[in-house]
């Protein structure tokens, strides 16, 4: 039997966010593509790897046995990968963080990144967490300090986060509805906060942060949204203090094998600068303007 790696990564992707839906993201594919994949990889094995649930698709005893081995395959693949750049073209290094962060590194590239460099950058956009230990991401913005023993951290401050609405009290404002988040989104902490005080007061939602935000500047209603992030937009108001329950910390993640490397270290300090720059505007002290 042969698998192709094309196939293994989907089904990664796919084991790893569970589910269909969250792959797309990640893959580019659609639902039903990723459908007709899995079903093809699973008639291939001859076992099926996951059970299908309205909740997601949880991995069965063959599918974990799978996933252990696709993920030393993928470990091969990146070391292989990063040879070949070694030799044939500049280093590439991931950055791994939520929307809002890779947004704002994004509007800051010049600050952390030149075209000089001996490096190239690539932004993982991702809710849970990506594997840095399996090399899926080199550096990884965080919330909490890394419990896992091949990683180091580095705390670079504080994250505060408020209820803001549009600035024209219109539509859902008026009424003192919320826009809420569905899907992925849905399992971020700001966004449960939200739906344990507010839930009853939801009118409108959407399925990620940025389309949030659009509802909430065109006056659909209020809704939760990190500090640095409803601060840096002037279509937004802060309409009360910022939320002790959802301060949180901000921690740079790197491997321990990686971060001593030039080009992680590099990033790594120069993430730690721009975070320190910006730090009243990620505690809701200041309102910096991008």
């Amino acid at each position: 039997m042969s698998i192709d790696w094309a196939d293994l990564r989907l089904f990664l992707d796919v084991a790893r966010l569970g589910g269909l839906s969250a792959a797309t993201t990640t893959t580019g594919l659609s639902a039903a593509t990723l459908g007709r994949r899995v079903t093809a990889l699973e008639k291939q094995v001859g076992e099926p790897l996951f059970q299908r649930s309205h909740s997601g698709y949880a991995l069965t005893h063959a599918g974990e046995e799978l996933l252990r081995r696709a993920e030393d395959v993928e470990a091969a693949m990146t070391s292989l990968t990063r040879w070949r750049d070694g030799t044939l073209g500049d280093r590439v290094v991931r950055i791994s963080a939520g929307s809002w962060t890779t947004e704002f590194l994004a509007r800051h590239i010049g600050e952390i990144w030149h075209v000089s460099d001996p490096f190239r950058i690539e932004f993982v956009t991702a809710y849970d967490k990506v594997d840095i230990g399996r090399r899926n991401a080199d550096i990884g913005v965080r919330s909490e300090r890394p419990i896992e023993p091949n990683l180091a951290g580095r705390l670079t401050g504080k994250v505060a986060h408020a209820i803001y609405s549009g600035r024209q009290l219109i539509n859902g404002v008026e009424a003192g509805l919320f826009v809420g988040v569905t899907g992925e989104a849905a399992n971020v902490k700001m966004a449960r906060w939200m739906m344990a005080h507010h839930g009853d007061r939801i009118g409108v939602r959407g399925n990620d942060s940025h389309s949030v935000r659009e509802l909430v500047a065109a006056g659909a209603g209020l809704t939760v949204l990190p500090c640095f992030a409803g601060d840096s937009d002037p279509r937004l108001v802060r309409v009360a203090p910022p939320i002790p329950d959802l301060m949180s910390e901000q921690w740079l993640v790197s491997h321990q094998d990686e971060r001593h490397s030039r080009e992680v270290r590099t990033l790594l300090e120069r993430l730690a600068g721009l975070f320190k720059t910006h730090a009243p505007l990620f505690t809701g002290e200041g309102r910096n303007r991008p």
